[in-house]
Parts: C-alpha cells; structure tokens; sequence
C-alpha cells in the first residue's frame, strides 16, 4: 500500500467503507497523503485489506464525492489538493445557508446564532 496506512477493526461499530473513508481523509488533510498522491485500485487495495471490492469503491466514491481523491479514469486515483475543494465547498455551502436564511425571513443575528449552534452540535460530539 506504499503511504496508505489502514487499519480495518472488524468489531467496530463503524461500517468498514467508513473506516475506510475516515482514515484516507485524514491522513489527506494531516498530508501523510499529500495532493496527488495515487491510491492503489479499488481491487487492490480490497485484496490487501481483506475486504469486499465494493466496500472500497463505496469509500472512493465517498471521498471523490467530498473532493478528497480524484479519479482520472484509466491513469487511476489520486489524492486531491483537499483544502481547495473542502474551502470551495464550504464556502458554496455557506452562500446557499446565507440565502436560504435570508429567505426564511432570519436577519443576520439569527442566522449567525443558528451556525454557531450547528457548529457547536458538530464539533463538540
């Protein structure tokens, strides 16, 4: 697996595709897998960690969903510039609250206060 370091815990609660999924993201965002690193295929990395082809392309699909990997067709996966697409697709996201706030009526501190609920729901659990 070269940089990719997983450990699956068949005793976890947590889906295997999730552990998967979880562990590739950080070790993007922390830069043990730095941009455009490649990730070994979806039928390989299965086989080395024992499980289904379909839980890692589960995963893959996860993570090229959040913008941490790439597919480049036949040249394979690799590991994207993370913090551009995550900034990009918090900002999109923040831009479509904003509007959907504005809409519902909530003026700015309101709107505020319910982001810094949500943030704190998240973030403190």
């Amino acid at each position: 697996m070269g940089g990719v370091k997983i450990a699956i815990d068949a005793a976890s609660a947590t889906a295997p595709f999730e552990q998967l999924r979880a562990q590739i993201a950080a070790q993007a965002r922390a830069g043990t897998l730095p941009a455009g690193y490649r990730l070994p295929t979806v039928r390989g990395l299965a086989e080395q960690l024992g499980l289904a082809a379909n839980t890692v392309a589960k995963a893959y699909r996860a993570l090229e969903s959040d913008g941490v990997i790439e597919t480049r067709g036949r040249n394979g996966t690799f590991v994207a510039a993370a913090g551009d697409a995550a900034s990009r697709e918090a900002a999109t996201a923040a831009l479509d609250y904003a509007r959907r706030a504005q809409r519902l009526g909530l003026d700015r501190d309101a709107a505020l206060a319910a982001v810094h609920d949500a943030l704190r729901a998240t973030y403190m659990s």
